[in-house]
């Protein structure tokens, strides 16, 4: 499964992934997807957002179990993010059969479209869809930098955009949803180098998600020729772009949090001309609300002042806001259970990334495993972890699976 995926939607020139929503790459993931599921006899559906299903059992019971991930990419993202969480999901299913368990409940595997955002900007569009976070009058809205609208590319992909929209009838289904994932950090790693009893924690169990968000800072200053202008006589809007992402970094380090300017686009974009318009796009994450809301206040302020100086005109916009989780703790506490030994318990431990399960655990019980990553790096093709540990992790989905489904 492993190899059948890696060469699709794979950049030769940087050796990272492009599996952007609704391109013809994610079309070769989901035909990936329908036949794994085909070929093991699950029933395969296709849902009103475009999210992909299989199912072992009745698909129009409830209390499902439910895992699975995402098959889209950030641009140059790594290998790992999302369809380790995928690929173990079938290759745990097959691991349950080989044992002749025998479920009581039903269980799915899901695809979930546009996790990552790349293409729209707006992250986990298909849970947040199905969870009532999203309306279909709000996802019509979203375009590409093309100015491709969402109903557009889904239609182009052969999928009705009409039907789209908060989907209680599939979420009524799911009686409890367990997200696998590649660790997006290198804490299981850093617990065994720092274990002087030499314990190995190739897996961990979420504890929760930090809330994070997205904020479009707009930048308007005054287009004028580069080699003419005074250096008093300008209103250059990359100044105090600039001013902006040195603020970010200065405040989040302060107050332990996290602010990265990722994505920055410049009009006219000219070598020879200063710009008019600069827009960033701000990422920001924290422990809690609050001091998120502080770190993203004061990268704002500081922005502005800088502004103010420059003749410079700085408008902020949140795009998308993820409140904290806390992952429902019978669940996670289950879990925990299930994996650990009087050994070496496994590690319970918090993630600054967003997820799928993360959406919904505003509405079903939801958990997470993480598969330790020995670099801590994602989002990026050096993205890795290795065979040991993902086949660790598809054995303790496993677990989880037999023993939420099949008691």
């Amino acid at each position: 499964m492993w190899a059948d995926l890696l060469p699709i939607g794979r950049s030769a020139a940087t050796g990272g992934y492009r599996r952007y929503a609704w391109t013809g790459a994610d079309a070769d993931c989901r035909a990936w997807f329908q036949a794994q599921a085909e070929s093991r006899g699950l029933a395969y559906e296709l849902d009103r957002n475009g999210n992909q299903w299989a199912w072992l059992g009745d698909p129009a019971g409830d209390n499902a179990v439910v895992t699975g991930s995402h098959l889209d990419s950030v641009p140059d993202g790594g290998a790992f993010d999302g369809p380790l969480g995928v690929v173990s999901s079938f290759a745990a299913l097959d691991e349950l059969r080989a044992r002749r368990a025998a479920p009581t409940r039903p269980i799915a595997i899901v695809n979930f479209g546009d996790e990552e955002g790349a293409r729209f900007g707006l992250a986990c569009v298909g849970s947040r869809l199905t969870a009532g976070q999203l309306t279909a009058a709000q996802a019509h809205d979203l375009r590409d930098a093309d100015g491709v609208t969402l109903a557009q590319a889904m239609e182009r992909a052969g999928h009705d955009p009409s039907a789209i929209g908060p989907d209680p009838e599939q979420l009524a289904r799911i009686g409890a949803f367990v997200e696998l994932h590649v660790e997006q950090g290198r804490a299981l790693a850093a617990l065994d180098s720092g274990s002087a009893a030499g314990i190995n924690h190739p897996v961990g169990v979420a504890s929760a998600i930090w809330p994070h968000g997205r904020w479009r800072f707009d930048f308007h200053g005054e287009a004028n020729h580069a080699g003419t202008t005074r250096i008093e006589d300008r209103r250059d809007p990359m100044l105090t772009y600039a001013a902006a992402v040195l603020a970010a970094r200065e405040k989040a380090a302060r107050s332990g949090a996290l602010a990265t300017f990722g994505k920055v686009s410049v009009e006219p974009n000219g070598v020879n001309a200063i710009a008019s318009l600069v827009r960033g796009w701000l990422d920001s994450r924290a422990v809690d609300e609050q001091t998120l809301a502080t770190v993203v206040a004061e990268i704002e302020r500081a922005a502005v002042e800088r502004g103010a100086r420059e003749g410079v005109d700085v408008r902020v916009t949140r795009e998308s806001f993820t409140p904290v989780v806390e992952f429902e703790h019978g669940l996670r506490d289950k879990l925990a259970a299930l994996l650990g030994t009087d050994g070496a318990p496994v590690p319970v431990l918090p993630t600054g990334a967003g997820h799928d399960a993360g959406i919904l655990s505003a509405s079903v019980p939801t958990a997470m495993l993480f598969v330790r990553n020995p670099t801590g790096v994602s989002h990026s093709p050096a993205e890795t972890a290795v065979e040991d540990d993902c086949l660790a992790g598809v054995t303790a989905l496993a677990d989880v699976l037999e023993g939420l489904a099949c008691p």
